[in-house]
């Protein structure tokens, strides 16, 4: 009969904590996004449409782009995810369709 192994050798060890220093960020407020992909790499922009509701008759000023791997953007969705259905599960359904949001 094998031997079997105690707990603490079954265990993963524990990550240490990541530290992050947010002292110089610049936080800006979007409502558009745009992500264009290559083979390597996605690349997100982020931007303030003036224009809301229907289309846009100028450009949307792109004030941020953001470009990661795909490694990354998986993270990335997966944390957005879990954020969003916590978020839902509080507050309720979000609605993407803006007509259906707009109170009469």
């Amino acid at each position: 009969m094998a031997k079997q192994q105690s707990n603490q050798e079954t265990e993963a060890p524990a990550r240490p904590a990541l530290r992050v220093d947010d002292s110089c960020v610049d936080a800006r407020y979007a409502n558009f996004c745009r992500v264009v992909s290559t083979p390597e790499e996605l690349i997100v922009d982020f931007g303030l449409n003036p224009q809301p509701m229907g289309a846009p008759t100028s450009p949307v000023p792109i004030s941020d782009r953001i470009v990661i791997n795909f490694f990354t953007a998986k993270r990335l969705l997966h944390a957005l995810n879990v954020s969003i259905q916590r978020h839902e599960a509080v507050f309720g359904p979000l609605e993407l369709d803006v007509q259906k949001r707009v109170m009469n």
